[in-house]
């Protein structure tokens, strides 16, 4: 018993490590999670997947997307769409700290999806998954900007803030990609 563990067990990190590999740089990072000690690696938990990527707020006229978001979430998760909530620090929209953070999140509004814990989207200082969309794409204008990223790391899709979680372009582009 002990050696068909240690074979799967080497067989799944043969996996993770050739899934990383194959994985783009700019989500082969550890991003600390909102109001966590635990780190996310995209390249890890969402190789072989689409992405739908938000810069949230938890205190801005669209923080109600966070329900449509989660809804998203639980719709195409095993379709191979993974959701993936950025608090932001550049709109001054943000909680005071990362406990308020977490509370608007899970408790207002039942997030399940990933949530990672505040950091710049915009600029020099925008996280090393928000520089390369930025690059490939166009940089948030606001909060609760979302960008379609494909399994090879593309971002194939941008939509401005106004764009409900809910609208037919978004999901019409997500159902696209799965």
């Amino acid at each position: 018993m002990r050696i068909l563990f240690l074979l799967i067990s080497s067989l799944m990190l043969s996996f993770s490590a050739q899934a990383e590999e194959s994985c783009p740089e700019f989500l082969n990072y550890e991003l600390p999670k909102l109001h966590s000690n635990e780190t996310v690696n995209l390249c890890r938990v969402a190789n072989g997947k689409a992405l739908l990527v938000v810069n949230t707020a938890s205190h801005c006229g669209y923080t109600k997307q966070f329900e449509g978001l989660e809804a998203l979430h639980q719709k195409y998760q095993e379709s191979g769409l993974m959701v993936v909530g950025f608090a932001s620090n550049d709109f001054n929209q943000e909680a005071k700290d990362e406990a308020e953070a977490e509370r608007v999140c899970r408790e207002n509004f039942g997030v399940t999806f990933t949530m990672i814990a505040p950091s710049f989207v915009t600029g020099q200082k925008a996280n090393p998954v928000f520089q390369e969309i930025n690059r490939q794409s166009e940089q948030p204008g606001w909060n609760f900007s979302k960008y379609l990223i494909n399994k090879d790391g593309k971002v194939v899709a941008a939509f401005p803030s106004k764009v409900e979680p809910s609208d037919k372009k978004l999901t019409d582009a997500i159902e696209s990609l799965l």
